[in-house]
Order: structure tokens, then C-alpha cells, then sequence
């Protein structure tokens, strides 16, 4: 009779269980799951969004290979990659060890760190178009001021956009990998940083030999998240560059939309985003397979 009664309990706790996840259930098979399908299924056609639908196998995917527009986004969203994603997780975990190291203010710094990952990306856009202003901007002036007699175009030149947007990029996502640093940091047993003072260890040498190590899960999932977020960059470079000077800035996502929104080619545009999809697929594998080498749990 108690096992019975027990059994009916944990049924009912399970289909409870399932009724508060069926909201978020139903949200993701509409709003992901499906549209995922559709368009794996819409990169075989040719649909403008309003006519009938026509099939033409993998010519979306063979126009890819002679597409200069295709290849010169995939190149600055590699080249966007590498520059940011490196420079955002290391000083992101720069600034979570000097956070953690019990420095006044502690509150206060991580607030103001915090802040700009979670204020709107136009506002963000907007103040960084004003600071970067070749002619107008305060950083030019103040380089002018010191004897750099041409500063750089910043957004405005093709040689320095894209570095500008991932400056841009990476001043508005350090905020976000700090707060995983930290956890990380404040989950490291304080009993292994005792023993390294007892050894005699240095601070770079606990760094190095405890930190790191004991982060290295953390750094991991990091480094996923990073580079998948880097290549969906696409708001950004809407406010602040459209793609542009040229071409410099367009990106794989800005493509495109750029493809689907503006010139209706809905097949080749979600042929587009399969590739992304795949390419982002391939480093995460790459990443999943490399992860026994160096992440300790």
C-alpha cells in the first residue's frame, strides 16, 4: 500500500514537473524547433516569400562557392572571431580575479562592469558612434591632443571598421563572462590555495597551477558560448556600420539578412544560415573532443 502511494506521488510530481516545462516546451518546437526544419527544407528552394515555391536542389549551395559577397562575410566573421573572442575572455578573466581578490568596492566595480552587457545595444551603439567620430569624437581628440597628427577612421574607414566593432564588441561582453569567472573563482576550495601557501607558491604560480586548472570547465563552456555568440554578432553592425565602409563589416548574419529581408531570396539565405550552422557545429565538435586534454572536472 506505502509503495503504491509513494508510486502515485512521484507520478504526479513528475506530470507537474512536465506541466511547468510544456510553456517553455511549446515556445521552443514553435519558435525554434520548427522554423529550424523549415528552413533546412527552404534552402533546396527558390521562394521570393510570396509566390510559389520551386525546387532546385543544391544550386543554393553551389552558388555559395562563387559568391564574392558569401566569401568576403565569412572571412570577416573568421577574422571577427578571432579577434574578439580571445581578448573578451581574457580580460574578462582578468577582471574576475582582481574582483575576487577582495578589493574595495567590490559591488560597485562589478556593477559597473556588469552594466553595459545588459543596456540596450542601441543606446550602446549610439554613444560608441559618438566617441568613435573621426572628425568629432572625443578619442581622436584626445589622440590629436598627444601628437597623433591622422588618428584613424575608426567605423568610417574600410582598415579600421571591423576592429571598431569588435572593440565595441568586446567592451559590451566582458560584463556577462566576468559574472562566469566569478562563480568559477568562488567555487575553487580555498583548502588548495592554503596548501600552495604552505609550499611557498607565488601568486602566478597558484594562478597557473590552481586557478586555471580548476577553471579550465568554465573557460570551456566560455570559449563555446564566445565564439557561437561572435558569429551571430548582427546588431551591432546594423547600428553602426551596415555592413560598411564597403563591404568590410558584412558579416555571415548581416548577409544574411541582407539576402532574405532585402532581396527576398529566401532559399539561398537560409542556405546561408546552414552553413553558419555547420560551421559553428564543426568547431563546437572540434572543441568537445579537445576538451579531455585540458578541462579537469
Amino acid at each position: 500500500m506505502l509503495r503504491k502511494k509513494q508510486r502515485s506521488m512521484t507520478q504526479r510530481n513528475r506530470i507537474s514537473g512536465y506541466l511547468f516545462l510544456l510553456p517553455n516546451i511549446i515556445g521552443f518546437a514553435i519558435f525554434v524547433f520548427l522554423p529550424v526544419i523549415a528552413s533546412f527544407f527552404l534552402s533546396f528552394m527558390n521562394w521570393n516569400g510570396f509566390g510559389a515555391m520551386k525546387f532546385v536542389g543544391l544550386d543554393n549551395y553551389a552558388r555559395l562557392l562563387k559568391d564574392e559577397n558569401f566569401k568576403i562575410s565569412f572571412m570577416n566573421s573568421i577574422i571577427f572571431t578571432l579577434v574578439s573572442v580571445p581578448f573578451t575572455l581574457f580580460l574578462s578573466l582578468i577582471v574576475a580575479v582582481w574582483l575576487n581578490a577582495g578589493i574595495k568596492f567590490v559591488k560597485w566595480f562589478r556593477t559597473a562592469v556588469f552594466l553595459p552587457y545588459i543596456t540596450a545595444t542601441i543606446a550602446v551603439a549610439v554613444i560608441w558612434q559618438l566617441l568613435l567620430n573621426p572628425t568629432m569624437g572625443p578619442i581622436n581628440g584626445i589622440l590629436s591632443s598627444i601628437g597623433f597628427n591622422h588618428p584613424p577612421g575608426w567605423l568610417s574607414s574600410p582598415q579600421w571598421a571591423l576592429l571598431s566593432v569588435a572593440l565595441v564588441y568586446i567592451w559590451n561582453s566582458i560584463g556577462y563572462y566576468m559574472v562566469l569567472y566569478l562563480a568559477g573563482l568562488q567555487g575553487v576550495p580555498e583548502h588548495l590555495y592554503e596548501a600552495a601557501d604552505i609550499d611557498g607558491a607565488g601568486s602566478i604560480s597558484k594562478f597557473f597551477h590552481i586557478t586555471l586548472p580548476m577553471l579550465s570547465p568554465v573557460i570551456f563552456f566560455t570559449i563555446i558560448i564566445g565564439v557561437i555568440n561572435s558569429f551571430k554578432v548582427f546588431d551591432l553592425i546594423f547600428v553602426l556600420t551596415q555592413g560598411g565602409p564597403g563591404r568590410s563589416t558584412q558579416v555571415l548574419v548581416y548577409t544574411i539578412y541582407n539576402v532574405a529581408f532585402k532581396q527576398f531570396d529566401f532559399g539561398y539565405a537560409s542556405a546561408m544560415a546552414y552553413i553558419l550552422f555547420l560551421l559553428i557545429l564543426v568547431f563546437s565538435y572540434l572543441q568537445f573532443r579537445g576538451q579531455k586534454k585540458w578541462v579537469n572536472y
